[in-house]
């Protein structure tokens, strides 16, 4: 890895940056509180879909405090289409960490940081240093695509070992604006040295000395290791409706998608008629089907093939929580998984 190279980024990219930075809604002040939402909504998540997400919550839980005391409930109602719902599950026990341990003050050094629920060497040095302007690199995958890049080097970027040696290289050039130096380095990756598109590099400010450009090789770069393959899984959906109320239960408190709500499901691909017998079964006496529908999810491990089954039945019953469409729509958080059988309802 090329020292040389790296050093030469803060002289460049800042002025970039100065000019080009994008106007998002978490960069208006640098407050630790909002920058780590951010950072936390914007995990394995674009940046247009998190605006809408990060403006609704600061409006319902606009501190720290109000974070560390909201119902859970509503976390997941404001949570709900963003995923990977154990990140806000974090946000709150980091929350009540920093009232209990800090009295209610963000810390402000790395180590304290990163020791916070949910928070990984990315996430802490992100807000040391666009928070607090520490020499903390924030390394992940837009940074390390441009590094690799730059550097025109060819090991896989996923290697844990890749990345310690970026971060260790680029905490040795860091300038006195900390803060906007990792901003910048985010910038590049996300919008001119971007993934899954030809990189702009005719307007980088990095062009003259990239050796990835230089060499013809940045359409090739990087280098990732093969995927490991998705383990399958069908499931068969009921969504059963009564008199205007649909059924739904809760998850478990641990493991996928743990204590949110999900419309009733068995393991398995079942036919209309074992549909049926099933639900008759619970003690819903299942009137008609009303329609059946493929779809499917895709976790970071699991692929799940899903049949959606429509059921009208005659008795709420089944161990079930009965909730009208407006309750549904107003309170209840349902995850993406089983919120595109919910979409289809008006259509029922």
């Amino acid at each position: 890895m090329d020292k040389e190279i790296l050093s030469l980024l803060p002289q460049v990219l800042l002025p970039w940056f100065d000019r080009e930075k994008r106007d998002l809604p978490w960069r208006q002040n640098k407050d630790p509180y909002r920058v780590w939402l951010s950072e936390i909504m914007l995990q394995q998540t674009r940046v247009e879909a998190v605006k809408g997400y990060y403006t609704r919550f600061l409006a319902q839980l606009p501190t720290l405090q109000a974070l560390a005391e909201a119902d859970d409930e509503l976390l997941y109602k404001l949570w709900e289409g963003l995923g990977y719902y154990s990140r806000v599950r974090n946000l709150k026990k980091a929350a009540q960490q920093i009232v209990c341990t800090h009295n209610g003050v963000f810390p402000c050094t790395y180590r304290d940081i990163l020791a916070l629920p949910g928070i990984g060497p990315y996430t802490a040095g992100a807000i040391a240093s666009i928070c607090f302007d520490l020499p903390t690199p924030a390394v992940d995958g837009n940074v390390l695509r441009v590094v690799s890049r730059l550097c025109n080097d060819d090991t896989p970027i996923d290697s844990p070992a890749y990345k310690k040696r970026v971060e260790q290289r680029l905490s040795a050039v860091y300038p006195s604006r900390a803060g906007d130096f990792t901003q910048a380095l985010m910038e590049l990756g996300a919008t001119l040295c971007g993934p899954n598109w030809i990189p702009r590099c005719t307007e980088c400010p990095c062009a003259a000395f990239c050796r990835a450009h230089l060499a013809g090789t940045a359409e090739k770069l990087p280098v990732k290791s093969p995927k490991k393959v998705k383990r399958l899984e069908d499931r068969t959906v009921f969504i059963f409706s009564c008199a205007g109320s649909y059924a739904l239960q809760k998850r478990p408190n641990t493991g996928l998608l743990a204590g949110l709500w999900e419309f009733p499901n068995v393991a398995g691909r079942l036919s209309m008629e074992e549909g049926l017998l099933l639900a008759q079964s619970w003690g819903l006496h299942p009137r008609q089907l009303l329609r059946q529908v493929e779809r499917q999810h895709i976790f970071t491990h699991i692929h799940w093939k899903m049949q959606g089954l429509y059921i009208e039945v005659t008795q709420m019953d089944g161990n079930f929580v009965w909730l009208t469409g407006e309750e549904i729509r107003r309170q209840t958080a349902i995850p993406t998984a089983f919120r595109q059988f919910w979409e289809e309802i008006d259509d029922v």
